[in-house]
């Protein structure tokens, strides 16, 4: 296996001894390390033998003044700024840049980034500008915390709480930090980037027991030579979905659940942002949609439950998530951002609109029943849609078979027409 090699990125001046600690672990465990300093005031020294831990007779092989640089400024200016805040947010936009480029330049295969609430803030805009696939790891003194917004965090982030690690060496902090090390080798050993040359399907969806499209039509997809991957639209996995869909990662998007979208609107934390919706149609990517679970909000179960919900039906799906069900006025609001995303997309849309329900709960009989509801979403999307969305009535539930059918039949003919390249692995 050849040596994998790990662009360790710290602020040297004050963290050095922990940054040696890590790097002298990587490489006894038979990795290579990329230094990369992004402190501000002080310089990185060398402790004992250079050669030990960076293989070079620097300390390290990115310094401050190339980071200051690659932001389009000089060292002396970034310490001269009046506000940290700021001048850290230099220092991030020049490591993410060199960051980037050293990865297509195939200098590193890994990074892990150390640090307290600045050093996190700084890694998380470096990790963001590497693609999904690279083993991202950040070891952090607020790991976890509640400060650091979903949106900030790339779609396979890792990251691992910095036990005991605020200031100098300890047993705590050794194991944290060792065990970090370890964690990011071992996933370059192993990992398996996306393959680029398969074209892929990105689908959205909650679990079986509430959407069951996904299981039908995986292998058909596959039959016609894509790969597919679904995205649980829980917040963090619509996230991912958009940011992989702007980027044009997608031969085409399923978007059968824009559940994550209500949650947007109506002020959930559970919620993919503002975005949801919009990557396929800023990247130009065909998109078929359905707004799977659109009569849901969730909400995190372990919390009260906010006023403005009281008196609304209410599924405890588990102890995370609790699923509020919306009334009609609140559908018509779903519907609105629905139609105002799509207005804007650039490529080929469908709309696909299940007229027998959105979701397993809504069935007739079913405990969250809402044909009110159901009626007037469907009302305001059949009167607003846009002119140059296909259209497709359905009078079927999203989960009976003739959805999936409806939507290979848009598949097929986009494929028939060369709106989709036709996959060269077609079975």
């Amino acid at each position: 296996m050849s040596r994998k090699t790990i662009l360790l990125v710290g602020t040297y001046d004050t963290k050095q001894d922990e940054l040696t600690f890590l790097a002298s672990t990587i490489q006894q465990a038979g990795g290579r390390v990329l230094a990369m300093d992004v402190s501000v005031l002080g310089d990185a020294s060398v402790l004992g033998d250079a050669s030990v831990f960076w293989e070079s007779d620097q300390p390290v092989a990115i310094s401050k003044h190339d980071v200051a640089a690659a932001a389009g400024m000089d060292i002396a200016a970034v310490i001269a700024s009046p506000d940290e805040n700021l001048a850290m947010q230099a220092m991030a936009r020049g490591a993410a840049k060199l960051a980037g480029d050293a990865h297509l330049a195939g200098k590193f295969d890994g990074v892990l980034a150390l640090g307290g609430s600045m050093g996190t803030d700084l890694a998380l805009d470096l990790c963001a500008a590497l693609p999904i696939g690279v083993p991202k790891y950040i070891i952090s003194t607020v790991a976890f915390s509640p400060m650091i917004p979903p949106a900030r965090l790339p779609a396979d982030i890792q990251m691992i709480l910095w036990a005991g690690g605020l200031y100098g060496l300890s047993s705590v902090c050794k194991s944290a930090l060792s065990q970090a090390a370890g964690a990011v080798l071992g996933a370059c050993q192993t990992v398996l980037p996306p393959d680029p040359d398969k074209p892929m399907i990105g689908m959205t969806s909650l679990g079986l027991s509430t959407l069951t499209y996904m299981a039908d039509l995986k292998p058909e997809l596959e039959a016609r030579g894509f790969e597919v991957a679904v995205f649980h639209a829980t917040g963090m996995g619509g996230r991912a979905f958009e940011s992989l869909a702007s980027q044009g990662a997608f031969a085409a998007v399923m978007d059968f659940c824009t559940q994550e979208l209500g949650n947007h609107v109506h002020g959930s934390s559970i919620s993919a942002g503002d975005t949801r919706l919009k990557g396929a149609g800023a990247a130009a990517t065909p998109q078929i949609v359905a707004p799977g679970c659109y009569d849901l909000v969730d909400v995190i179960g372990w919390q009260e439950l906010d006023d403005k919900w009281q008196g609304y039906p209410t599924h405890a799906h588990n102890r995370l998530i609790t699923s509020v069900v919306l009334r009609e006025e609140d559908c018509l609001k779903v519907a609105d951002a629905h139609l105002e995303r799509l207005a804007a997309a650039s490529g080929a849309t469908a709309l696909l609109l299940p007229l027998g329900g959105c979701g397993e709960w809504d069935r007739p009989g079913a405990d969250l029943y809402n044909p009110d509801g159901l009626q007037a979403f469907m009302g305001r999307l059949l009167d607003g849609c846009p002119d140059h969305v296909e259209l497709h009535r359905l009078n079927a539930h999203i989960n009976d078979a003739a959805f999936c059918e409806a939507a290979l039949s848009v598949l097929d003919s986009w494929l028939d027409a060369g709106v989709i390249p036709r996959p060269a692995a077609e079975a």
